[in-house]
């Protein structure tokens, strides 16, 4: 997740274009995620994924991190949580809308790796409210946006966290990787 240093995933009408990655972040972030067998979005993420991603490594212009992050997404399961998206037949998806416990629990048996969250905030909130959520993967971006969509919000209790490691890029994002002290 990109995060602003004042803590918000995006601005208060969901532009994103504060971010800065760049290909040293992209190789970071494809080293981490090519050991990854699923994918979890929120329904507008996976919708914005969906959109780009599937064909962008076969374009004239594709970059390598294009090529690479194309062919992970077509072969990565997926896992869409979502209230409002209705379980059309998609290819290699899930769409999970009732207990996300036990839903998350079933598919975390099925797979050999950790599912990864991409973005999305609102399905964020839903999982951190239930415990659900064993690790933050921050990208601290130097901009301090000051209001938009804050990535904690309603936290009802302490979360204990322990850093695992970090990581400062050239363009002056941070990463932090942190599990969940349970």
């Amino acid at each position: 997740m990109h995060i602003s240093l004042d803590g918000f995933v995006s601005g208060p009408n969901g532009e994103m274009n504060w971010i800065t990655v760049n290909e040293e972040i992209f190789a970071h972030i494809d080293k981490r995620i090519s050991k990854t067998d699923t994918a979890a979005y929120g329904r507008a993420t996976y919708q914005m994924m969906e959109s780009y991603w599937p064909k962008q490594g076969n374009e004239p212009d594709a970059s390598q991190h294009d090529i690479d992050h194309s062919t992970w997404y077509n072969h990565v399961h997926k896992v869409v949580v979502s209230n409002s998206m209705q379980g059309a037949d998609l290819s290699n998806t899930i769409i999970i809308n009732g207990n996300l416990a036990e839903s998350l629990q079933e598919i975390k048996q099925q797979g050999d790796t950790d599912i990864l969250l991409f973005g999305s905030p609102t399905a964020t909130h839903s999982l951190m409210q239930q415990n659900l959520i064993d690790g933050f993967w921050l990208f601290v971006n130097p901009v301090i946006l000051g209001q938009g969509i804050p990535l904690f919000t309603n936290v009802q209790d302490k979360i204990k966290l322990k850093l695992l490691t970090t990581q400062q890029f050239t363009c002056g994002v941070t990463e932090l990787s942190y599990i969940v002290d349970k």
